[in-house]
C-alpha cells in the first residue's frame, strides 16, 4: 500500500522551500502531507502551501476515510520527517510532470516518482 501526492500540488511547496532555502517535511497528523519548513503563513497563522496525499486531506475526504489510510500506511504515531528538496526523488518531481508516490515499513520510508493517471486524480 502507499499514497500519492499530485506532483502539481507538490511543486509548489518543493519551490518554496528551494527558495526559502529549507527543507520539505512529510507530516502525518491532521492528515499526510509536506509544507516547506518556512513557509508562507495565512492569516489564520497556518501555513499557506500545503500538498496533501491523495485521499488524506481533512478539509475534503471524510475523517473515517483519511484516519483509516493514513493509520494503515504511516501506523498511529504522528510523525515529522524532513527531506532535502533539491535531492534525489524532489528533483524529479521539481523537473518533471510525476507525482510522488511513498510507501512505509515500521522502520523506513520510500519514495518514488510515479506517472500521474490518466484522468488527474
Amino acid at each position: 500500500m502507499s499514497v500519492r501526492f499530485k506532483g502539481t500540488e507538490l511543486r509548489p511547496v518543493l519551490l518554496e522551500a528551494v527558495v526559502n532555502q529549507c527543507r520539505v517535511v512529510l507530516v502525518k497528523d491532521q492528515g499526510v502531507y509536506f509544507l516547506a519548513e518556512r513557509g508562507e503563513r495565512r492569516p489564520d497563522g497556518h501555513q499557506k502551501l500545503i500538498a496533501y496525499a491523495v485521499g488524506c486531506n481533512p478539509d475534503v475526504d471524510a475523517f473515517d476515510d483519511w484516519w483509516e489510510l493514513a493509520r494503515a500506511e504511516f501506523g498511529g504515531d504522528d510523525f515529522g520527517e524532513f527531506f532535502d528538496p533539491r535531492e534525489g526523488v524532489f528533483a524529479l518531481i521539481l523537473h518533471s510532470a510525476n507525482d510522488l508516490e511513498v510507501s512505509a515499513t515500521p522502520t523506513h520510508l520510500s519514495l518514488k516518482t510515479v506517472t500521474p493517471p490518466p484522468n488527474g486524480n
